[in-house]
């Protein structure tokens, strides 16, 4: 496929399944959602009894705080499905949120789109807003909600409308050539390199970290 018609694939495809209308939240959504971003009780400020000393070279996601901290990652990011690339990015916004390792949303132009379908379903995240679910479809091969993204995001998370990204659980992910492993538990999205101290949210006994 030539460039500009990859260009144009691209585009046409991700404009049809997302929306830059934001959806107008009421009073009532406002004080869920404040009240929802209230309750957590370890912010990056100090890291509690139980957070594993970072060994030389490493980072604590103890230190990481919340609001989570958008960052951008110039690390090169690769996401595979057996021998299908997926994605190759240098252009990633990591998330930073206490007690998580980063989760990496890749920019959709890094992104091969034709594997992507709708999941037809939907989550919210108090920081980041309603999410998006995607499918990865090649043939015969079917991933099921393997992929999310937030084309309408909150406040503070502008810049990842046009990104996606991806659980590691099945897919084969690398940052700067290091291997991934997912985030513990099925709902949280981060990757865990070598290179973070934890513990991490979202084994059991996690859920008020």
């Amino acid at each position: 496929m030539r460039l500009i018609e990859w260009d144009l694939f691209h585009a046409s495809f991700f404009s049809a399944h997302t929306s830059r209308e934001h959806p107008l939240l009421s009073m009532n959504d406002l004080e869920r959602l404040e009240r929802a971003r209230a309750q957590w009780r370890w912010r990056g400020k100090d890291r509690p009894p139980f957070a594993d000393a970072p060994e030389l070279g490493q980072v604590s996601v103890w230190d990481f705080p919340r609001p989570p901290a958008l960052v951008r990652d110039e690390r090169e990011i690769v996401v595979s499905w057996g021998e299908t690339l997926l994605a190759r990015t240098r252009g990633a916004w990591a998330v930073r949120e206490t007690s998580h390792p980063p989760t990496f949303y890749l920019p959709l132009a890094d992104v091969v789109p034709e594997f992507l379908r709708p999941a037809g379903h939907g989550s919210f995240c108090e920081w980041k807003g309603p999410a998006r679910y995607w499918d990865l479809l090649d043939g015969a091969r079917c991933l099921s909600q393997v992929a999310w993204s937030y084309p309408q995001p909150l406040a503070g998370a502008e810049p990842l409308a046009e990104c996606i990204a991806f659980y590691a659980h099945h897919l084969d992910c690398t940052v700067d050539g290091a291997q991934v492993v997912a985030q513990p538990g099925g709902f949280y999205g981060g990757w865990i390199t070598p290179d973070l101290s934890g513990p991490f949210k979202g084994g059991p006994g996690s859920s008020d970290w």
